[in-house]
């Protein structure tokens, strides 16, 4: 791992998830008509699920239309990769209008991970995109019971950046306080936003620095006040997944300063050994020979770019780290780190390593 800002001309791309009837097709409704929406292209399943034949100003091909709106929107009916790179050609060819950020809707049941995958990991798309931030949508009316029952909403949460609540003002909406303590156990680091209060800016940023000083004091408060885990199970038709788990968020407090290389060891043997149940990691941390923190994050076997900080967010300079995880024991965990960075600081005091690549 190499702790670099991201090249400013990769194209931000933004996924917008949910479970089924979460409200997606609603806020991709609204994000089309904002202005800041006006150079983007869009990824869809299908033109008529998002009921756009309305707004259709002309038809570039078979899967790509541009909208009154300005943006694109096109539909991806094989994998995400052919989509993206068919767009990123004709953009450089000059057969459809230039785009500065792509917003994919994935189907409800998806899990966000092989799509972020894709993106990080494709040789050419890598070189072209980047992953701004995952926003998920969830709904008043059956958001806290799907969370209870389904896998996939609990993963489609544990990776998102921004959550979206959805339909608080229909009748059949449940307690939305309970509901948001709920989201917040489940993933602290997520901003919450109510879908009537939000605005295209609430969901067009970049995760990698957005808001960092902030999401990492309420992740940190919030992962200590909900301890405990969080109990999920199936339905018994058991789809997509296990019968039983239990998924929880927790937080590690590092006093001593870290050995960025035995960190990334660390990190890279527990998620090719745990990752289909590491949902979420997140922290600012304070390495050996760097003066500003260092922010990680990742989603499952998916490591993000480590972003250098312009600052410590308070006076503490220690290394504090969220995880989401799906059956695992936090103390083991924690344990294993300190395992890792003890023989890192052996190996220092032998001859030393090289320190982070600083960014340019």
């Amino acid at each position: 791992m190499t702790a670099e800002p991201r090249p400013a001309n990769l194209t931000p791309v933004n996924f917008l998830t949910g479970f089924l009837g979460s409200g997606k097709t609603t806020l991709l409704q609204r994000l089309l008509a904002d202005p800041a929406m006006a150079n983007a292209a869009v990824l869809i399943n299908e033109f008529g699920e998002v009921g756009l034949d309305h707004h259709l100003l002309d038809r570039i091909d078979d899967n790509v239309v541009l909208l009154k709106s300005g943006c694109l929107c096109c539909t991806v009916r094989g994998e995400v990769a052919d989509a993206l790179q068919k767009l990123d050609s004709q953009r450089s060819r000059g057969e459809i209008p230039w785009f500065d950020r792509v917003v994919i809707e994935t189907t409800g049941l998806a899990d966000p991970f092989p799509a972020l995958s894709t993106i990080q990991s494709h040789p050419v798309l890598r070189s072209h995109f980047a992953i701004a931030n995952v926003v998920v949508t969830v709904d008043a009316v059956n958001g806290s019971r799907q969370l209870d029952e389904r896998l996939e909403a609990v993963r489609q949460v544990g990776a998102a950046d921004v959550v979206v609540i959805t339909k608080t003002d229909m009748d059949e909406a449940t307690d939305t306080d309970a509901l948001l303590k709920k989201l917040s156990r489940l993933n602290p680091s997520a901003r919450r936003v109510i879908a009537q209060e939000a605005s295209a800016d609430d969901f067009l940023v970049d995760a990698s620095t957005e808001r960092s000083e902030e999401w990492l004091s309420e992740a940190l408060s919030l992962s200590e006040e909900f301890a405990a885990p969080v109990h999920h199970h199936h339905d018994e038709e058991g789809h997509h997944g296990h019968a039983h788990s239990s998924v929880r968020s927790f937080s590690m407090v590092i006093e001593e300063r870290i050995d960025w290389t035995g960190f990334g060891m660390w990190l890279t043997m527990l998620l090719n050994r745990h990752g289909d149940r590491v949902f979420r990691v997140k922290g600012i941390l304070d390495i050996e020979g760097e003066e500003r923190p260092v922010a990680i994050h990742g989603v499952q076997r998916l490591v993000h770019p480590p972003v250098h900080m312009s600052a410590w967010p308070d006076r503490r300079r220690q290394s504090r780290i969220v995880f989401i995880v799906d059956g695992l024991d936090p103390a083991r965990i924690e344990e294993s780190f300190h395992v890792f960075n003890r023989l890192s600081e052996k190996v220092l005091t032998q001859g030393g390593t090289p320190p982070l690549r600083r960014a340019s």
